[in-house]
């Protein structure tokens, strides 16, 4: 070896440390490109900003972070004109694992949670121990701006490091990987270029990929939400929509700020104009883009909670460590003040367009569902995502809020009533409301997948209780109904009885209600427990359902149940149970026994033809 040759050992533990660098701390390979050119970048900058006051450290005109693949040397170099390392400044900040705290972070990087590991990357500074992912040995030559001197720094990862003068004509920082033999992806300039536009599109420094002698671009170079909105037209607004979301639409609002203080981010988001091609119901976290100093790190950083997953876009900010990980974001107490202000302001926008009928009308067929999530989820936010909640009704045409509904309340009305079911047609068609109908009394029709869930999270709105029209004995007998109601006949306590004998093991129980007008029975759930709608979806799922058997309601007034009720004994129980499965079918259920209640039917037709 060259007497200007230095080796330095590592440590013993370096095996174990640099295993745990490439194994435990990223999840993919390509992340080494990440940290090579945020490195290369914050170099650039540096020498940026140290040419303020030291004409030396001038960066020149072309200078660019320069990635250049060589198949036949199988070796891929990362070159930039930063502001360079002297001979101390590679000992120390490529020699940082050779200190005295290595067999500790060795030994708290492997005891560590993933969600613990953010802090002790950021206080180890381990990112560019990432070459080594995809390179057995790396070099690195780099000359300080203003000195003339260079230095090569060189290692296998193994258990030491060489340092020797080199020559390198302009200040900055070369790095040579020579790549392991699974790495060959990272010879392509094809995957090199993708690489670059998914992690370091919008950083201002331009990046090249040289192949050949010829350099190609390989980033946009403009972070537009850094820009002032002054100087965005709609257009480009537009295009970055398009781009991020690989959206074909125009997007229904877009939300640009800047947050200072504390906490300091920018943010451009789009909430879409139509539902994107793949359900947002089939992915159910939030997929905004996390960049730290314009550099991507993550879209699984869950930015927005998963009731707001449709919502599109970035999030930059300087408060976090370039080289954090994604998989060791969650408990970032920076990442969750984010989270906080950037849900806040979506919830705001919201609000704010809510106020024009006609347009929110156009969001919340796209994405209504998905807001009511939030009620069921979100129960920090749960007063505030009510009021953006829109309805079909009995009573109105359109969508109608909570607080238009409550401000329609009849006098002496108490609660705001609600029917659930499957088939929203059908819902309008549906037995239970005949009642309510009849005395001008509105309920609000719900037929979105979460409809069953939400409702008894919510509770209240307004100081009004949320109550499904199928549960439990609703008295509307203080409200007038339309026209006379025919007197029920004499012996309809009996009937009652002689019913409810009949399906005892069916039923918890039979009355006699005046909720009906045209049908002749009807399903109720018990006062306590969940509705008819939860009860099914609770049966399909093969569980419990938890509210017991169900109430048979009989009209006393409907011709059936008069003939019933003064016709003979025994015509009784045979006709109860065709009464239940009439009413099961009424509500979207089928009946106990399908062949059988067919059966019944085809007599009953034959008996009359």
């Amino acid at each position: 070896m060259s007497e200007t040759v230095e080796r330095h050992e590592f440590g013993a533990e370096v095996g174990r440390l640099l295993d745990l660098v490439v194994h435990a701390l990223y999840s993919d390979r390509e992340i080494f490109l990440r940290e090579l050119v945020a490195n290369a970048a914050d170099a650039m900058d540096r020498r940026r900003f140290e040419a303020l006051t030291s004409a030396a450290s001038a960066l020149p005109a072309d200078a660019k972070v320069r990635i250049t693949p060589d198949k036949p040397a199988r070796t891929l170099t990362v070159s930039d004109a930063g502001i360079g390392m002297s001979k101390e400044d590679l000992a120390s900040n490529l020699g940082t694992i050779a200190r005295s705290g290595t067999r500790a972070f060795s030994q708290t990087l492997a005891e560590a949670k993933p969600d613990e590991k953010p802090s002790l990357i950021g206080q180890f500074g381990v990112g560019f121990y990432s070459a080594f992912m995809v390179a057995d040995r790396v070099t690195v030559t780099s000359r300080r701006a203003g000195t003339d001197e260079a230095w090569t720094w060189a290692s296998e990862g193994q258990g030491s490091y060489t340092l020797e003068p080199a020559t390198r004509e302009e200040p900055g920082t070369t790095i040579v990987m020579h790549l392991k033999e699974d790495a060959d992806e990272y010879l392509e300039s094809y995957r090199l270029d993708h690489l670059v536009r998914k992690w370091a599109d919008f950083i201002t420094v331009p990046i090249a990929i040289v192949e050949d002698g010829k350099e190609e671009s390989a980033n946009q170079g403009t972070a537009l939400w850094r820009k002032p909105k002054s100087e965005i037209t709609p257009e480009q607004y537009e295009e970055f929509y398009r781009s991020v979301g690989m959206n074909f639409d125009k997007p229904w609002a877009t939300l640009h700020w800047r947050a200072e203080g504390a906490l300091e981010f920018s943010a451009l988001l789009f909430v879409p104009g139509m539902k994107p091609f793949q359900a947002v119901e089939g992915e159910r976290e939030s997929k905004v883009r996390l960049h730290v100093r314009r550099m991507f790190i993550t879209d699984d950083a869950k930015l927005l909670p998963s009731w707001l997953r449709f919502v599109q876009g970035v999030v930059d900010t300087e408060d976090l460590p370039l080289n954090v990980s994604r998989e060791m974001l969650q408990t970032t107490p920076a990442l969750a003040k984010i989270r906080r202000a950037v849900t806040g302001r979506v919830l705001s926008e919201l609000t704010s367009r809510a106020k024009d009928a006609e347009g929110y009308q156009a969001f919340w067929k796209n994405f209504g569902p998905v807001v009511k999530e939030g009620i069921y989820e979100d129960h920090e936010r749960r007063a505030e995502i009510a009021p953006l909640l829109r309805f079909k009704s009995s009573a109105v045409e359109g969508w109608t809020g909570l607080a238009d509904y409550v401000a329609r309340m009849k006098d002496g009305q108490e609660a705001i009533y609600y029917l659930v079911a499957d088939d929203a047609d059908a819902l309008a068609r549906s037995p239970q409301l005949e009642g309510f109908r009849a005395r001008g009394l509105e309920v609000l029709l719900l037929s979105d997948h979460v409809d069953a869930f939400w409702p008894e999270q919510l509770a209240r709105f307004e100081e009004k209780p949320l109550r499904s029209v199928t549960q439990g004995a609703l008295d509307l007998s203080k409200f007038a109904g339309d026209g006379e109601a025919a007197e029920p006949p004499a012996g309809i306590e009996g009937l009652v009885a002689k019913i409810k004998a009949a399906l005892s093991e069916d039923v918890s129980d039979v009355r006699a209600t005046d909720r009906l007008v045209d049908s002749a029975v009807v399903l109720a759930a018990g006062g306590s427990g969940p509705d008819l709608q939860m009860q099914r979806l609770l049966r399909r799922a093969g569980r419990a359902a938890g509210g017991g058997k169900p109430i048979l309601e009989i009209n006393p007034r409907h011709p059936l149940i008069r003939a019933l009720a003064e016709g003979p004994e025994d015509a009784v129980a045979p006709a109860a149970g065709t009464l239940l499965d009439l009413a099961r079918i009424q509500d979207g259920d089928t009946p106990r026994d399908p062949v059988a209640f067919a059966q019944v039917v085809a007599a009953a037709l034959a008996a009359k033809a």
